[in-house]
């Protein structure tokens, strides 16, 4: 059956056309998102979300939404989305960040032109039959200083551009590396030195829990006098009372406001300040990134619904439609390794530890990461997917650290996983070969090559005569068809382990008359969630 998406706001008809092609009914109501009620009631029939601004995904619609599989923000905005719970549910959220940066960038630059020269002002002005050139006395824009607070993708290109007005850029980025500074011709700086420095300070940088009120009376007071602050990122970044304080002391000369703490902003106490210059959030609307954002975010959701790509996720780590096929066969091993652990440890799980050796350590570590943690939990949670694992393995306090290496053995690049709980620590690696099957290559520090199957058994033992042919006997005398086994042991006459590869289920009679036999330490009947060979 062919995924179905939604798409509750207006996006472009070449937008939903690209849904048609890749194969994806979509169900086209523009109008649906400020139908909550309506909404409520259709959204459990789709697979897929299509959104901009207008539908406020809460966390009564993500638990209505019981097919949901992807929710796709045409824009960089996520604010009327709750990804926590969209998360906690395996919902990944996407949004288009870089195809309205141009824009946004571009219209920041043109409220600081209009700071500067005081256009909207003087356009009032002499429409209204005035001729008031002394009392518009601007300033140049040459040779000034420009802090940017945020130098991603909007903040770099808003950089740039300042760059070629001939203006001294510094910037406040911690990501920024030094390096990608000196590409961009800026300056990196602390914070509070970029207050002290700048004429004219713009903010790129999305609004967190770090970043919320990052300009506020405290800020403001490290600030030049006369300082000129543009916000064309979220409302929330700039505490508009101790602004609108300022402003009307001189402190700051202006402020270009596009973004609001409250929007829609039809009331609000800048509105009507001559040296504040406000628009209704259009950063983003031109027609070339309205239609931009549209295109991609089509075109990212029915990757995702059809090929299993995943790009500009928030909750997610990305996996490109290239290097899908060949990270998918690790997936499904890392997938693998962390359900053996979970299956075989009782114990709640304090440490979860994960190398990536050789090969595998140049790949996308984060999908694999996510995907031994799904792994893992889903013993205990059975709808836990690679979106939700993270936070689930978060909120139960498990500490997860990474290493990679370069190539340490035989392989090309093998997994392994290791686990520890109050009372004991457990290991497991495994690897792909050219079938692109998933094989365990050792347990518990004990080499040996097992296939995975659907049906499996695990048997720990001392290494003594007899084992292979008790496992045998016992199977053959209740009808128990063994497809393949492996076995292995840490030094002759210490522990060993056998892995039996079953045609179906172990039954649990049986079971119990192999865990009564003294030549059994414990037995473990297995289930992995792979293609049958």
């Amino acid at each position: 059956m062919a995924p179905r998406v939604l798409v509750s706001d207006k996006l472009s008809p070449t937008a939903v056309q690209i849904f048609r092609d890749h194969g994806v009914e979509v169900d086209y109501q523009p109008d649906l998102g400020t139908n909550k009620d309506k909404l409520l009631e259709v959204i459990g029939e789709y697979d897929g979300l299509a959104i901009r601004s207008a539908t406020k995904v809460t966390e009564k619609l993500i638990n209505a939404a019981t097919r949901l599989k992807v929710i796709g923000r045409a824009g960089i905005g996520v604010d009327n989305v709750d990804i926590p719970a969209a998360s906690r549910r395996g919902i990944i959220v996407m949004n288009t960040p870089f195809g309205n940066s141009i824009t946004t960038a571009e219209h920041a630059i043109a409220l600081m032109f209009a700071l500067a020269r005081q256009i909207p002002e003087a356009n009032t002005s002499t429409q209204a039959g005035k001729w008031e050139k002394n009392r518009f006395l601007g300033v140049e824009i040459t040779g000034k200083t420009l802090g940017v607070i945020g130098c991603g993708n909007i903040g770099s290109i808003v950089a740039a551009r300042a760059v070629g007005l001939r203006m001294h850029v510094v910037a406040y980025d911690p990501f920024l590396s030094e390096e990608r500074a000196s590409e961009l011709g800026v300056e990196k700086l602390d914070l509070d030195e970029l207050f002290a420095r700048a004429d004219f300070i713009t903010l790129h940088t999305p609004l967190t829990d770090k970043t919320r009120n990052i300009i506020d009376a405290g800020a403001i007071a490290k600030m030049k006098n006369g300082v000129r602050i543009i916000n064309c990122a979220r409302g929330g970044l700039v505490v508009e009372a101790d602004l609108i304080a300022a402003l009307k002391s001189g402190k700051v000369a202006g402020a270009g406001i596009d973004v609001f703490e409250v929007e829609p902003a039809t009331d609000n106490p800048l509105f009507g300040m001559e040296n504040v210059v406000c628009t209704p959030h259009l950063g983003a609307a031109t027609t070339e990134a309205q239609e931009n954002v549209a295109l991609q975010i089509a075109e990212q959701m029915s990757d995702y619904l059809v090929r299993g790509a995943v790009s500009n996720a928030i909750n997610m780590p990305s996996i490109t439609a290239e290097e899908a096929p060949r990270l998918k066969p690790f997936i499904k091993l890392a997938e693998v390794l962390g359900s053996f652990v979970g299956q075989v440890t009782e114990d709640p799980i304090k440490e979860v530890e994960i190398l990536f050796d050789g090969s595998t350590a140049q790949m996308n570590t984060r999908a694999l990461i996510s995907a031994a943690l799904a792994g893992l939990i889903r013993p205990q949670v059975a709808d836990v997917n690679m979106v939700s694992a993270p936070i689930m393995a978060k909120e139960r306090g498990i500490i997860l650290s990474e290493v990679k290496r370069d190539k340490s053995g035989v392989f090309d690049g093998y997994i392994k996983l290791t686990v520890k709980t109050q009372h004991m620590t457990r290991a497991i690696a495994g690897t792909c070969f050219s079938d692109h099957k998933p094989r365990f290559i050792q347990i518990k520090g004990i080499n040996l090559d097992a296939e995975v199957g659907r049906h499996m058994l695990y048997t720990t033992n001392p290494d003594a005569p007899g084992i292979i042919g008790l496992l045998g006997t016992i199977c053959g005398n209740n009808g128990v068809n063994i497809a393949n086994f492996a076995l292995g042991r840490d030094r002759p006459g210490g522990d060993a382990i056998a892995l039996l590869y079953l045609d179906a289920p172990f039954p649990e009679k049986v079971l119990a008359e192999l865990r009564a036999h003294k030549l059994i330490d414990s037995a473990r009947p297995l289930t992995f969630d792979v293609e049958a060979a």
